[in-house]
């Protein structure tokens, strides 16, 4: 049976330059993956999935409009299954993300001209940091043997062995979030010394070739899928309108997964409230899946009679048969997700967001208050 949970913990990682985790933006993140064999290289970031959608990218490009177009396009057809196996296990996670790396790398080929090509590698590189070696034609290009790279591996495990364990020690409260921040920017700067360290003088003149003009990654705003399309299949809308999130291109949107029994979706309810009197209709749109779990929460009445309850005055769709619970692979209620203008998913919360103090409502509140804030 699925569960309902309010695990609040900081996301920590440490894989390099554009470290992002998976399970959610800021809450019940899992750092590392099931452990792996000393033949298998780590588990690495999709990076080239994550920067690509991003202008800041298109700019370092310098992509024409019809470029861009083409790309959106590309990855229409690739986000909804890497959004849905973010919570796979890691084996099919690495296939899945390696199918579709490939895929966008053959549409990229068609798209993209040489110059553009290889600066898109330039950038997978940095993104990658240390982790670039997994690649093999960065391992070929620096000449690396199957004995160094082994040995970067057993260094790339150490790190992300006290990742995981500086992530419990937060989710345990036996660690500070801000000390462990900077126990994690520690573990990267041993990583990236051990890494540099271990390249000859030849070896870090092709590593410059492999890069590089360096990119500053922190422009980057868009690296999650764009927001898979709601469904009326099994379900059927409560109250509001019907909608399509396609309609919504140059708003902000919040959705958010309930259960009218489940005391932590009661507890989120008047967050949501709050939010849409706070925000006018033009600059933020929210939307209610209620996803039962009990019989009764199957009950349309019994739903209707529950907005009425709560006040809830935004549209609300019934998921009776969970359809729109899969498409977006959620683990648990509540939950809460924002989408920019342009689509695509910026941040999510799992549980209720103000869990034993934490300040989850005002931190998805500034989020909101950025994404307004940018161009549509």
């Amino acid at each position: 049976m699925l569960f309902r949970t309010t695990l609040a913990t900081v996301a920590l990682t440490a894989a390099g330059l554009f470290s992002i985790d998976w399970s959610s933006s800021v809450v019940a993140a899992q750092i590392a993956a099931a452990p792996q064999s000393h033949a298998q290289p780590p588990e690495t970031n999709p990076v080239l999935l994550q920067m690509i959608r991003d202008d800041a990218v298109h700019r370092e490009l310098d992509l024409t409009p019809d470029q861009i177009q083409q790309i959106r396009v590309a990855i229409e057809a690739i986000d909804g299954p890497w959004f849905r196996v973010r919570i796979r296990p890691a084996d099919e996670r690495g296939k899945t993300i390696a199918e579709l790396t490939r895929q966008l790398e053959t549409s990229l080929e068609q798209i993209l001209d040489d110059q553009q090509l290889r600066r898109v590698d330039q950038l997978r590189n940095q993104a990658l940091g240390t982790r670039m070696i997994v690649r093999d034609s960065v391992a070929d290009t620096l000449e690396l043997t199957e004995r160094d790279r082994q040995s970067l591996y057993d260094t790339f495990r150490k790190t992300d062995a006290a990742v995981q364990d500086a992530q419990s020690k937060v989710s345990a409260g036996e660690l500070d979030s801000q000390a462990a921040a900077k126990q994690i920017q520690r573990l990267q700067h041993e990583e990236r010394t051990s890494f540099m360290d271990k390249l000859s003088a030849s070896q870090k003149v092709k590593f410059v070739d492999v890069t590089g003009k360096s990119f500053d990654f922190s422009k980057v705003k868009r690296t999650y899928p764009s927001a898979p399309e709601l469904t009326l299949q099994g379900g059927e809308w409560l109250q509001g309108s019907p909608i399509e999130l396609k309609d919504l291109r140059g708003k902000v949107v919040a959705v958010h997964f309930y259960a009218f029994e489940c005391i932590n979706c009661r507890r989120n309810l008047p967050h949501y409230n709050a939010w849409r009197t706070d925000f006018p209709d033009e600059d933020l749109v929210i939307i209610g899946i209620q996803t039962p779990e009990t019989p009764r929460e199957r009950d349309p009445s019994a739903v209707k009679a529950a907005i009425k309850n709560e006040q809830i005055e935004y549209p609300v769709l019934m998921d009776t048969q969970s359809k729109n619970w899969q498409q977006w692979s959620n683990t648990m209620w509540p939950t809460v997700y924002l989408i920019d203008k342009k689509g695509y998913l910026r941040r999510w919360w799992q549980g209720e967001m103000n869990w034993k103090e934490t300040p989850g409502e005002k931190q998805m509140r500034e989020t909101i208050e950025q994404l307004i804030a940018e161009e549509g």
